[in-house]
């Protein structure tokens, strides 16, 4: 039983910082952030994004840069996301099985120049395909899901050769954490990391990543058909189930702040690393608004990184993640 006002007054733990600091019950650090990078051709190359104010694609002599960077930040993982030559993009995604292509480039040389750290890949045909879809499409301009996985499994094997520790597959089709776990063991890459785009919502808040990567105005029709309703949450518990099931070591959830309930529903159904993706357009509306005089910036950053680990998150993938690196070692 608890005392009752006023024996009980709850401000009172609240009334200096030291005792904030000591009742609180959420921590954020550097270690629970993954920097999302973007890859561009070329050498001593930074192309500023305009939809997302601060970000840049780099070449991969800039993506090295930024790796040590988070290495200095603490910032234990980058994630690569290359911008593949409108060239290269053909109806079957080719370019994602190219052992010499912009993503695998990226991954050996930050391994030669910082090996302590991580390198999580996005696997997805979305950077490789003509189309803009994640996966391979009919005549119909249906994604087609068993013969998506088959280049999914190769691009994977791709990236785990070139370096990669932790393959993270964003294309929703079904099956595809299983056969590519099995790939990567019968590769012996039994210590390379799955994590899975989990429950990957079919979300407006993509926008900004389509260009950072090149697939805006590429995309024919959209991926209601493979990425998930906004509307369902009962249905993300059983994708989690599946991925958990074929051998996922941990679980994301994207987009991020609009579905917090789904990330504390996941931590509480399964136990495991959950993973959020704040995702480009959570990003921008930050930075619009923080441009707009409408917030702090720097407390609005720190205060949604926060929900997200308040909600179960074992760490965030955020475009923030430098900048609230250097405010928590402040």
């Amino acid at each position: 039983m608890h005392a009752s006002f006023p024996a009980l007054r709850l401000r009172r733990t609240r009334v200096a910082e030291w005792s904030r600091r000591l009742h609180r019950e959420t921590v954020l650090t550097p270690a629970n952030l993954i920097w999302p990078l973007f890859i561009a051709e070329g050498e001593g190359v930074e192309e500023p994004i305009a939809s997302l104010p601060g970000v840049s694609r780099w070449s991969v002599d800039g993506i090295v840069a930024r790796a040590k960077e988070a290495r200095d930040l603490g910032i234990p993982c980058v994630a690569l996301f290359p911008n593949t030559p409108s060239a290269l993009r053909t109806a079957d995604g080719r370019e994602a099985l190219n052992p010499d292509n912009l993503m695998c480039r990226a991954i050996r040389a930050i391994k030669q120049a910082v090996p302590e750290v991580g390198i999580l890949t996005d696997v997805a045909l979305d950077p490789y395909t003509a189309h803009g879809h994640d996966g391979l499409v009919d005549d119909a301009g249906y994604v087609l899901n068993d013969a998506t996985v088959e280049v999914l499994v190769g691009q994977s094997l791709n990236q785990a050769a070139a370096g990669a520790d932790i393959i993270a597959p964003s294309d929703m089709m079904d099956g595809r954490i299983g056969t590519i776990r099995d790939a990567l063991e019968a590769a012996g890459h039994i210590n390379v990391q799955i994590m899975a785009y989990a429950a990957k919502y079919a979300s407006a808040f993509y926008g900004p990543f389509r260009d950072a990567v090149g697939s805006r105005g590429l995309l024919k029709g959209d991926k209601k058909t493979y990425q998930m309703d906004h509307a369902n949450a009962d249905e993300a518990l059983r994708e989690v189930a599946m991925d958990l099931a074929e051998g996922a070591d941990s679980v994301m959830v994207k987009p991020g702040l609009p579905y917090l309930d789904i990330i504390r529903q996941v931590k509480d159904a399964f136990g495991v690393p959950v993973f959020a993706y704040q995702v480009s357009g959570e990003y921008a509306m930050i930075e619009a608004a923080a441009a707009a005089g409408a917030g702090d910036r720097d407390a609005l950053v720190l205060e949604t990184l926060t929900a997200f680990r308040r909600a179960g998150c074992s760490g965030v993938l955020t475009y923030h993640a430098a900048h609230a690196a250097r405010l928590l070692g402040a």
